[in-house]
């Protein structure tokens, strides 16, 4: 009895240091898979931090590139105007549009543009700001000379920008030995003649 007694114990006391033993490795175990899942959980959240990093700055590339189209099409947009009231030889609504076009170029955002580029665009608008203050404040034959002027800086400054949508430049040899303008027909409407001379010129390329 006595032998089995100590055989009962013996064997009660190995299967209590078993199950310590077990219970131990089970915990080590736990904290290993718990430290792999919070690495795996940070490395997950580094992943995606930069993902989402990379997605705003493709937002912000995108909303500049869509600020840069906006200011350039506007600019276009109130030339066209001006060139409408010199066909028209409306001076007033050549001064309007003279003055709206300064403010749309004295707010243009060039950040978008190379180191180069923003230095060309640089000069370009500097230029056509003092033709469109002209422009804004003279008589019809001043605002016509200036005109010829400012229309070599808008189509310098689309040789930059790029266009949507296509403009066709077209000359008129007749005006101060020959002068160019941009429109976008290619119907000719002569600005520097108005309805003395419309028809006069011809389209020299298109602009796409």
């Amino acid at each position: 009895m006595k032998k089995v007694s100590v055989t009962t114990a013996i064997m009660a006391m190995a299967f209590v240091s078993l199950t310590v033993m077990s219970c131990r490795d089970n915990k080590e175990q736990d904290s290993h898979d718990d430290g792999m899942n919070s690495e795996m959980m940070d490395e997950g959240h580094h992943d995606d931090s930069a993902m989402n990093h990379g997605n705003t700055s493709e937002s912000i590339d995108m909303m500049d590139s869509d600020a840069q189209n906006s200011d350039a099409k506007q600019v276009v947009a109130d030339y066209m105007t001006i060139k409408e009231a010199l066909v028209a030889t409306n001076k007033e609504d050549a001064t309007k549009a003279g003055k709206k076009l300064e403010t749309t170029l004295k707010g243009f955002n060039a950040s978008s543009y190379t180191a180069e580029q923003q230095k060309q665009l640089k000069d370009i608008i500097e230029d056509a700001i003092e033709h469109v203050e002209h422009i804004g404040k003279s008589e019809m034959d001043q605002q016509r000379e200036h005109f010829k002027m400012l229309s070599k800086n808008i189509t310098d400054l689309v040789a930059i920008t790029g266009t949507e949508t296509t403009l066709y430049q077209q000359f008129c040899p007749m005006y101060n030995n020959g002068s160019t303008w941009l429109s976008l027909e290619k119907e000719i409407k002569n600005p520097y003649y108005g309805s003395k001379m419309l028809n006069c010129g011809k389209v020299q390329k298109e602009i796409n």
